[in-house]
């Protein structure tokens, strides 16, 4: 039986790029070997990661938010493994479904792993992505590269972050690999570590190791959790104070502008951009599902 011709695009957020595979009625079947596959940047279109865009009530992870989000982002790592979610992402999801008359500008709902994301598309073409509440659990790690070792604050955005002070990027070595932590027992599945220098008040850069992934341009939940990390180390709470704090994080590909508010919401703004479409070859694609 001859493979029907699957369509994709390509985006990306502050250089963050994905392979977007529309799936309105989740009909397709993409085990983990296959999105690597796909995802890889010699032998496939290639990305950081996939974003598979399906309507949240044909989807069992998502049916039960249907009534606030039509549309499910079903985000899978360039590994093939799963996440539960992906700032960038989020950005280029919506984009997408702004390319394709799906939605319009202005207030959007999207269903992912992490909860319902309220996202805002300005006419300026910049994307806002109410993030949600930080979690900061007691218990951190300690990340060492190259013989130097750093304390990490433990930040959860619907991901685990482990956010490292350095005073040099350098220091964080090439990222191929996951940088060790110790204590394990803290990320059982995994870690997105971030290393990060101050560049002015209120104004910080990173580097970062995605789960799954390995370093990457940017990452949008890791900016996230870079600010809020950050405030907390320069004696910032928007909940002690009353008062929303903003921090701007360089990544490798741009910036993010990243607020939390008193009520401990985190905003993420940044670009998104969608770069080329195409389908997949028939033959190609039979071979990368098998």
């Amino acid at each position: 039986m001859t493979t029907p011709r699957i369509a994709f695009l390509k985006g990306h957020g502050t250089e963050n790029d994905f392979v977007i595979v529309p799936d309105p009625e989740g009909r397709l079947d993409l085990s983990a070997a296959a999105v690597a596959r796909i995802c890889d940047r010699r032998a496939g279109v290639g990305g950081d990661g996939l974003l598979r865009v399906v309507r949240a009530a044909a989807h069992p992870e998502a049916r039960a938010q249907a009534g606030e989000a039509e549309w499910f982002m079903d985000y899978r790592n360039g590994d093939g493994s799963v996440a539960e979610m992906c700032g960038n992402g989020v950005r280029v999801f919506v984009r997408y479904l702004l390319h394709a008359g799906l939605v319009e500008a202005g207030d959007v709902a999207i269903a992912t792993r992490a909860g319902v994301r309220r996202v805002h598309l300005a006419k300026s073409g910049d994307v806002t992505v109410s993030m949600g509440r930080a979690e900061l659990p007691e218990e951190g790690v300690t990340v060492t590269v190259d013989g130097r070792s750093w304390p990490a604050r433990n930040v959860n955005m619907g991901n685990p972050h482990a956010v490292a002070f350095v005073e040099d990027l350098a220091h964080a070595g090439h990222l191929r690999e996951a940088p060790p932590f110790a204590p394990a027992p803290v990320y059982p599945d995994g870690v997105n570590i971030e290393f990060v220098v101050d560049r002015g008040l209120c104004h910080v850069a990173m580097r970062v190791h995605e789960r799954g992934s390995g370093e990457t341009r940017s990452c949008g939940t890791g900016a996230c959790a870079v600010a809020v990390a950050a405030a907390r180390r320069d004696g910032a709470d928007p909940a002690v104070t009353g008062l929303p704090v903003t921090y701007t994080v360089d990544v490798l590909g741009g910036s993010l502008s990243i607020t939390e508010l008193p009520d401990g919401t985190v905003e993420m703004t940044g670009p998104a951009v969608i770069v080329a479409e195409g389908t997949f070859d028939p033959d190609w694609l039979t071979t990368a599902l098998a």
